[in-house]
């Protein structure tokens, strides 16, 4: 998309201030549909840097996510800008009938990149 969904965008500003971090959404984006919760950007990085400290190979990684992020937790203090990326947590890219990763992935997302979405995510069944 030239221009990001305006809808997508206030969406995305509703979960980065903090209002709900229990929207659940699927995009499609670049021919992959990724399923989720959203989760403010803040929050987001945290939880990514916590992940890759506990990594051996990949701590020194960790930090890289918690430099220049987003002011406080959920927060974007001095930033007046509009979203421009979605942060999926406990998120699966859909495969068939599965989802990639079972247990739910982060991915960052362009919001101007977005070709479709729908409101909530898709589960899984072995009926």
């Amino acid at each position: 998309m030239s221009n990001p969904d305006e809808l997508l965008v206030g969406i995305a500003a509703l979960v980065e201030s903090g209002q709900s971090n229990r929207m659940s959404l699927t995009v499609v984006t670049g021919g992959a549909v990724i399923t989720g919760r959203l989760a403010p950007e803040a929050v987001w990085r945290e939880r990514v840097s916590e992940v890759l400290k506990d990594s051996e190979d990949l701590g020194p990684f960790a930090g890289v996510f918690l430099a220049d992020r987003p002011g406080g937790r959920g927060q974007r203090e001095g930033r007046d800008e509009a979203p421009t990326h979605l942060h999926f947590h406990l998120a699966r890219i859909l495969q068939g009938n599965v989802g990639i990763p079972e247990t739910g992935g982060m991915y960052r997302v362009a919001i101007e990149d977005v070709g479709a979405w729908t409101m909530g995510d898709f589960s899984y069944s072995d009926h």
